[in-house]
């Protein structure tokens, strides 16, 4: 195309074209809302085009081409009327300035101190120790086992009680009871981490001081069946039997019965004391949970609870308080359930409910993180870790062949054993390595100072 100044032919030549197209559009059904007012627009229209697309060609092939002076005074009269050489807006004049370096490059590029770095845990995928437990018995209302503030793990097989020191590994037999007082139906260490409870088939309750292997006091007149949970609440020890009793036990005194609770109607399998001491969960075969608050309990109110949760549609066994939220209370239902429900023992809400798909026969919370270990029956037998509150799972122990009853926790938080109806007993390290601590003072209560005398 040539780039010099349009004779007055070529305009009328192109204007005449140009009008030609947009009367016949105008006429068409689909250009009615066009229409331009006079001829000053059509000139500017014609204008932008020959300075934009007319000399688009020329200008690539002649960059260093002198424009005519007819045509450099028409463009700069043009860029002059519509401002075109005005600064855009918006536009950087200057260079940003250059960025602080909140953190300087040496210390991002340099690793992080050892004392701030979290090494990432793994879930095992397997058991660092297995042990035999003939004769356990396979029962999913039972507390066959418990370890202790000394570090001694205590197990029930049929009618004797073992005891298995974690410090050096070694076994010893406590006791192995006559066959008509038998089988033993729960065990449960005392904080001094020295004595024993043995609930027993018979209605009783057997006292034990596992250091001179001496039996220290028998509890009678509690209960009418056999006693199938315990819980320790300093001197006090509270026992849940198949007569739907709950008792209080004061072991310091002769006369031990000092309260009792009145509103399961089957079996009392799941007994709780908070950390605070002030308020105690109990599971049943009647599918009800209960809260009972001890600053409330007396002999004209024993049967007022505090709160009675009804949603668990089994039995509910595995109870479990949160070591860090004093009022969450982790539940899980049996066979016919299969949830684990979460409660504020405050005001009486579920917080939260998930199913697991499997029988709920244990609960342990993480001491050091928030997590909640729970053991399983039908059909994968397996324990599963959960991150709470999501409830995310993160991970599954797997192992055992038969469901998973029985679980405690070492008293480091780290290490859990479980027990199952294989006859196997297993420790986990699923919580972690343990972080070094301060030695624990000594226990104020001794509940056990004039316990000798008393038969």
């Amino acid at each position: 195309m040539d780039t010099g100044p349009l004779n007055c032919s070529s305009k009328m030549k192109y204007r005449s074209s140009f009008q030609g197209r947009l009367f016949r559009s105008k006429n068409s059904q689909e250009n009615l809302d066009r229409f331009i007012p006079n001829r000053s627009a059509m000139d500017f229209g014609y204008a932008h085009y020959m300075l934009t697309e007319g000399n688009k060609k020329g200008r690539e092939k002649e960059n260093d081409a002198v424009m005519s002076p007819s045509r450099e005074a028409y463009q700069k009269q043009l860029a002059e009327a519509f401002n075109m050489n005005r600064t855009r807006i918006l536009a950087f004049k200057n260079k940003p300035p250059t960025p602080v370096e909140l953190i300087p490059k040496c210390i991002l590029s340099s690793p992080p101190p050892s004392n701030f770095s979290k090494s990432r845990r793994c879930v095992p995928q397997s058991s660092e120790r297995t042990l035999d437990a003939p004769d356990i018995l396979d029962d999913f209302y039972l507390n066959l086992l418990d370890w202790g503030r000394g570090n001694v793990l205590s197990i029930a097989l049929g009618n004797s009680v073992y005891l298995w020191n974690a410090n050096d590994s070694s076994t010893a037999e406590l006791v192995t009871l006559e066959e008509e007082d038998g089988p033993v139906t729960s065990v449960a260490w005392a904080p001094d981490g020295r004595h024993l409870a043995i609930g027993l088939n018979n209605f009783h309750v057997q006292l034990w001081d596992s250091h001179s292997s001496r039996m220290v006091r028998t509890l009678r007149g509690g209960h009418q069946a056999r006693v199938g949970s315990l819980s320790w609440n300093n001197h006090i020890l509270t026992t849940g039997g198949m007569d739907g009793r709950i008792v209080n036990n004061d072991v310091r005194v002769r006369s031990h019965i000092v309260d009792s609770y009145r509103g399961h109607q089957q079996e009392v399998c799941g007994l709780k004391w908070s950390p605070s001491g002030q308020q105690l969960a109990s599971g049943g075969n009647d599918n009800v949970v209960h809260i009972w608050d001890r600053a409330t309990v007396s002999s004209n109110s024993a049967n007022r609870w505090l709160h009675r949760f009804e949603e668990h549609r089994a039995a509910v066994k595995a109870l479990a308080w949160c070591p860090f939220q004093a009022n969450l209370l982790a539940s899980g239902g049996g066979v016919g359930d299969h949830c684990i429900k979460f409660w504020n023992t405050h005001t009486g809400v579920c917080l939260n409910s998930v199913n697991t798909s499997s029988q709920v026969c244990a609960l342990l919370w993480n001491k050091n993180e928030r997590e909640l270990l729970s053991s399983h029956g039908f059909t994968e037998n397996q324990l599963t870790l959960w991150k709470y509150p999501s409830m995310f799972r993160m991970g599954e122990l797997k192992g055992h062949t038969s469901r998973v009853l029985y679980m405690t926790q070492s008293p480091d938080g780290c290490t859990v054993a479980s027990a199952a109806g294989d006859e196997t007993l297993r420790f986990w390290n699923v919580f972690g390595t343990p972080q070094p601590s301060k030695p624990a003072p000594k226990a104020n209560i001794e509940p056990f100072a004039h316990v000798s005398r008393i038969r």
